[in-house]
């Protein structure tokens, strides 16, 4: 079960639309669908639903009743991966090095996107481990030492189309291999023009190592092609770009959040919802205002083109869309003076209304029962029995079972 952001007032719910034409979709579908993509709207449309169970908690004092929803926790879901963001933010934080961090992100030309539709998992390994891989080898180059990195893979861009790219935030400074203390570094200068050759290199090093051991899914004729195609987006440069640092641990990990679990699609982002077409806002990064600042348009799509655009972003079960690289690595160990910092508040991050909270008496309520949905209709479960606190008095509990 997870409460939602008491500050989102849900307009226009996802799982409505999907309600709504899902069936219909799956008669003639314009693209593919996989067992994740089933397995991911499912969630979606029975979540928060009796479908899935409604847990009954009763006040002992005033006897108030609450129904409390079971949630599907698939990240495709806007609510549930909201939630389960946080939490991971949260935890997160006892890992970050006291020291300041910078964003970084690092994109894959869109040229590759059939390459990537085609070799999902591979290709996406290729681009978290290639840039994560830049970052360590400069850091250790000009610094000799290794920074943390968590990496966040998206495969999404502003109007969800594909678009493959790796966000990371590094620590600015880490553990001198000689010394093994902490230092802290200044990033006065950062080479872009090399950064991100030194990243398109490392990745097409494993593109044509792929392509060369029989690895890859494509359609070229033959290693030429692919060395054309390679040699083409090269006259352009990869972007690899750094974002100002960020001195305050708690923006960090608050910055984490927006970039971690989160779904592709924001329900705040919806903003209109009209029979078999659906509205959301986005910014348009190539229309800017006179601050610079990109404008924020609105697509209007219909649902034989929304479903498959927004189900292309669902990653193949157990595939891990968050790295952890250098200090950050799981099989490293930091000393706690090093990750030493202020306790976060967890009502900053995680504030929301308990619904097993009587808000008229204070005190927690107590759990009865649970029921399910079956046949339309909700039922006891059969498997669940109604266990009335002693609290409770015999009349309440008489009214309530008649």
């Amino acid at each position: 079960m997870s409460p939602i952001d008491p500050s989102y007032e849900k307009k226009h719910p996802l799982a409505f639309f999907f309600r709504s034409h899902w069936d219909n979709y799956v008669k003639s579908p314009t693209h593919p669908i996989k067992k994740e993509h089933f397995k991911a709207v499912n969630a979606l449309m029975a979540c928060r639903t009796e479908t899935l169970g409604t847990e009954i908690y009763i006040c002992p004092k005033c006897y108030k009743i609450s129904e409390v929803y079971h949630s599907c926790k698939n990240r495709f879901c806007p609510i549930c991966s909201w939630k389960d963001t946080l939490k991971w933010a949260e935890k997160a934080y006892d890992k970050l090095l006291n020291l300041p961090h910078r964003h970084a992100v690092a994109t894959i030309p869109h040229e590759l996107n059939p390459l990537f539709s085609k070799n999902y998992k591979l290709l996406n390994n290729a681009l978290l481990k290639s840039s994560s891989a830049t970052v360590k080898d400069w850091f250790n180059a000009r610094f000799h030492i290794t920074p943390g990195i968590m990496s966040v893979l998206h495969t999404f861009g502003e109007k969800k189309n594909q678009h493959n790219h790796s966000h990371m935030i590094v620590s600015m400074g880490g553990i001198n291999k000689k010394t093994g203390e902490m230092k802290t570094v200044a990033l006065d200068y950062l080479p872009y023009s090399f950064l991100s050759k030194k990243f398109s290199i490392k990745f097409q090093d494993v593109l044509i190592e792929l392509f060369d051991n029989g690895q890859l899914s494509h359609d070229f004729d033959s290693r030429i092609e692919l060395m054309q195609l390679l040699k083409k987006i090269n006259k352009n440069t990869w972007r690899f770009h750094f974002e100002p640092p960020m001195e305050s641990p708690l923006k960090i990990i608050k910055y984490i959040g927006r970039y971690s679990k989160r779904a592709c699609l924001s329900e705040r982002k919806i903003t209109g919802i009209n029979v078999e077409e659906i509205s959301f806002s986005y910014k348009d990064n190539k229309d800017r205002d006179k601050n610079n600042k990109p404008i924020v348009k609105t697509m209007t799509m219909h649902y034989r083109d929304f479903f498959p655009r927004l189900l292309q972003h669902v990653p193949p079960t157990g595939y891990q869309i968050i790295r952890y690289y250098g200090l950050y690595a799981n099989s490293n160990k930091i000393e706690e003076k090093y990750t030493a910092k202020p306790p976060i508040e967890k009502e900053s991050c995680t504030a929301y209304k308990d619904p097993k909270k009587c808000e008229c008496c204070g005190i927690d309520k107590e759990f009865t029962g649970m029921f399910f949905k079956k046949k339309e209709e909700k039922q006891l479960s059969d498997t669940t029995q109604f266990h009335w606190p002693e609290s409770i008095h015999k009349e309440v509990r008489k009214s309530f079972n008649s």
